[in-house]
């Protein structure tokens, strides 16, 4: 029993000395709970919505403001031409607008069942359909509220119209968000795994005093990942369109484009892991839980980022799989054109010319 309770004694001291694993076991903790907590929620939080006023009335104006002062919706403008809808929600730039029709004030004053029509961009459905239910319940307040004043009955209707995704099917959401997935993991990790397997080997010091420049080496080694992945792309966009039924709107062409720049991207980002790694293990184990993660936190596909506290917003703003998302959901779903997507063309670039900036630096460090 002696023995025992020594061991268990020097272990805890072990723990306690290690600043390492004591960082583990009382940091991780806390940092689900915050990020599970506070940070990773459905929930809607000052979503930015639109308003077609088309009736300008008192009542019209006390609805819009009611909906503003709610922790759930920002009125962040109102426009008088319905035409302008469909750019507010393909661009993004709202989440719902809802059309007041003319003559709002005065039909319900005469008694007269009013309808208001709220048009989502349905292609996150779990979002669209909250947003309509949170929006619903303040229309339905409102109602009271005015009746009471008013001491007259009122019949206010809401009619939901869901743009790009009709039935609400998950599998919008789905599809594009698996597509940012596997393709960051797969290329990340294959990448680097199959690098660092030759410095395990001793063979990459060989290449490298080579004639072989050291770019044509790696090179050599990214192009049938490069091709692998866009065969990948091409069986889950066949998968998608006939076994769920998803169409493809957008740019066939412009899809596969920015498909290819993503995996250049994440091909790119192999390459720097690999030239910070030793070990087959490490780059695997940096690849898929410090890629995986990520992606699934801060990609946008599982929790929408505009939710999130201000820090992780910032923080998503360097997850290369947000911006392609963002774009291929944009091609696919919604059937942008590249005038939609060209901020996260750059921004995808931009990280590509980055990492392999680093990576290139690095093996020539290495060779010096």
């Amino acid at each position: 029993m002696g023995t025992f309770k020594s061991f268990v004694i020097k272990e805890y001291w072990h723990i306690i000395r290690d600043r390492k694993t004591l960082l583990v076991l009382l940091g991780m903790p806390v940092v689900q709970i915050i990020l599970f907590g506070f940070a990773l929620t459905n929930e809607v939080k000052n979503t930015e919505i639109y308003v077609a006023n088309m009736a300008g009335d008192e009542l019209s104006a006390s609805l819009i403001a009611q909906i503003d002062a709610s922790k759930y919706f920002h009125v962040a403008g109102t426009i008088t031409q319905t035409e302008l809808v469909d750019d507010l929600l393909k661009t993004g730039k709202a989440r719902l607008v809802m059309v007041i029709p003319a003559g709002f004030g005065q039909q319900l004053r005469h008694q007269k069942e009013v309808s208001l029509q709220l048009l989502t961009d349905g292609s996150n459905p779990n979002l669209a359909a909250t947003i309509n239910s949170y929006l619903s319940i303040i229309v339905r307040d409102f109602r009271n509220r005015a009746m009471g004043e008013l001491q007259l009955p009122m019949t206010l209707n809401v009619e939901p119209r869901m743009l790009y995704n009709p039935q609400l099917k998950g599998e919008y959401t789905f599809v594009p968000g698996v597509i940012a997935m596997v393709l960051m993991i797969i290329c990340v990790m294959m990448t680097s795994v199959s690098i660092v397997k030759e410095k395990e080997l001793g063979n990459m010091e060989l290449l490298l005093v080579s004639p072989t420049r050291p770019h044509t080496i790696i090179l050599a080694k990214a192009i049938p990942y490069f091709l692998l992945s866009l065969v990948l792309v091409t069986i889950i966009l066949l998968m998608s369109r006939f076994l769920l039924g998803i169409p493809i709107r957008g740019n066939l062409f412009l899809l596969y484009g920015v498909s290819a720049l993503f995996i250049i991207t994440a091909l790119s980002l192999g390459m720097v892991i690999s030239t910070i790694t030793n070990s087959q293990q490490v780059a695997m184990l940096i690849s898929l839980m410090g890629m995986m993660l990520p992606t699934i936190m801060f990609g946008g596909f599982m929790f929408p980022i505009e939710n999130m506290p201000l820090p992780m917003q910032v923080i998503s703003n360097i997850i290369p799989a947000k911006w392609f998302y963002y774009a291929i959901n944009d091609i696919m779903i919604k059937g942008q054109g590249f005038a939609a997507v060209y901020k996260e063309v750059v921004i995808m670039a931009g990280f590509t010319l980055l990492f392999l900036a680093i990576s290139y630096k690095k093996f020539n460090m290495r060779l010096g």
